[in-house]
């Protein structure tokens, strides 16, 4: 498994010369988003929810792939921003059965919660990099091959705590490097701890995760 070092370096040479673009990206991602909240915000009580269930799972597939992209040296476009939209439900339910998943686990105390929650963290990474996966399969995917990685992927967040320290004190204009930055490691981390093409992956049944008892 590559260094978290490794991983920085890589990121740093993906996001050369793209940084442009994936602000561009990143602008329209979040006008749009923004415009979803305020008008379906209108709507009594469920209105700003809604506009979260409808864009966020979507344009988080859209980042990954932009990323992934980058991974394999291809430059971003922006019509990256909406290749999420293809995978609309699966993103949808892919995103719900994390935060259920990682709610009811969370239930029995907080440590398990955030077990859980690095455990099926790769969950979209896999719907993005896989299209007409199912949800629980990608959710499968992500808990095989987080298995022994979980302290990796926190270490590594943990590692990023002085670039979002830069950020405030920049009141988040450094965020327009760093963000990329961060993104393109978390990908990368992915890609390295993803099986390899010929290794199958031995698939749980997801309603295992309901049992307090795993």
């Amino acid at each position: 498994m590559k260094t978290r070092a490794e991983l920085k370096a890589m990121a740093e040479a993906q996001i050369k010369g793209n940084i442009g673009i994936l602000f561009v990206i990143s602008l329209i991602i979040g006008a749009i988003s923004i415009a979803a909240n305020w008008l379906l915000g209108l709507i009594p009580v469920v209105g700003s929810l809604a506009a979260t269930v409808i864009v966020t799972p979507a344009f988080t597939i859209s980042v990954l792939r932009v990323y992934q992209n980058l991974a394999l040296a291809q430059k971003p476009q922006v019509g990256d921003a909406f290749t999420g939209f293809d995978d609309f439900w699966t993103a949808f339910k892919a995103q719900l059965l994390v935060s259920v998943f990682t709610f009811l686990w969370s239930l029995l105390f907080v440590i398990p919660g955030i077990i859980k929650g690095f455990s099926y963290s790769q969950t979209m990474m896999v719907v993005a990099e896989n299209k007409g996966i199912s949800a629980r399969e990608a959710l499968n995917r992500s808990k095989a091959m987080m298995e022994g990685h979980k302290m990796d992927l926190f270490v590594l967040n943990l590692s990023f705590i002085g670039w979002v320290l830069l950020c405030g004190i920049t009141f988040g204009i450094a965020y327009i490097w760093v963000g990329p930055y961060m993104q393109a490691t978390l990908v990368n981390f992915y890609n390295d701890v993803k099986p390899a093409p010929e290794e199958s992956v031995v698939e749980q049944p997801v309603e295992a995760e309901v049992a307090p008892a795993e």
